[in-house]
């Protein structure tokens, strides 16, 4: 009996492992998506959303299969100790590789919409303090959105940092990788002013209603 309650543990764990770096990397691609989509609105006259919104969600949800399945299948074949731990770094590598492209590939997104923004601004013949304080505007406000932080955690690997200095660096990618999606609602939603609008009419709508109602039933 003990020994079964051991194998289920054990299985429970390494399927615990394995959708951990399955929804860890679904948030890389959904950053990724986040950027293409950004960028086609961007550099693309015409937009049929609800044909880009298949591709985005085999991109945001489909690309990780791809590489967390063969991850799994190596772990198994090859280090399939304990709670698979990283001991390996080459077989890690089949996990870090493709996020470590998408997060390069956003960051070449997010310079590329930088670049556009700034010639705008230039061809606007906008004074050199207002572009330049607009574009350190719309720099901090792609940063959350895009989670460019990300490209310096994505380069420090844990090779490349020990003791203390790896525990800073894994609380502070944490930190902003959990306040990440609470940044973008504050600053896409409830700083947003056509957000605030809606709302605004919403309620509108909701208390004319109400007033009707009551006054027709008197």
């Amino acid at each position: 009996c003990l020994c079964s309650f051991a194998h289920l543990s054990l299985f429970f764990s390494l399927a615990s492992r394995m959708s951990m770096e399955y929804f860890v990397a679904c948030n890389y691609f959904w950053l990724l998506v986040e950027a293409i989509f950004l960028h086609t609105l961007l550099f693309t006259a015409v937009l049929t959303k609800r044909r880009l919104l298949k591709r985005y969600m085999l991109i945001g949800w489909g690309t990780p299969f791809v590489f967390v399945v063969p991850w799994t299948v190596t772990k198994v074949l090859f280090e399939n100790e304990g709670c698979w731990a990283n001991k390996d770094r080459w077989i890690w590598w089949i996990i870090r590789g493709p996020i470590t492209l998408s997060v390069l590939v956003i960051f070449y997104i997010f310079i590329k919409i930088l670049m556009l923004l700034l010639s705008k601004l230039k061809a606007d013949q906008v004074r050199f303090t207002d572009y330049r304080y607009s574009l350190a505007r719309a720099t901090l406000v792609l940063i959350p959105l895009l989670g460019i932080h990300e490209v310096v955690f994505t380069l420090l690997i844990d090779e490349c940092v020990e003791g203390n200095t790896r525990y800073a660096r894994n609380v502070i990618n944490l930190t902003l990788s959990s306040f990440q999606g609470f940044l973008v609602s504050v600053l896409y939603c409830f700083a947003n002013g056509e957000v605030a609008i809606h709302k605004l009419s919403v309620k509108c709508t909701v208390v004319l209603r109400v007033w009707l109602t009551n006054h027709n039933g008197k």
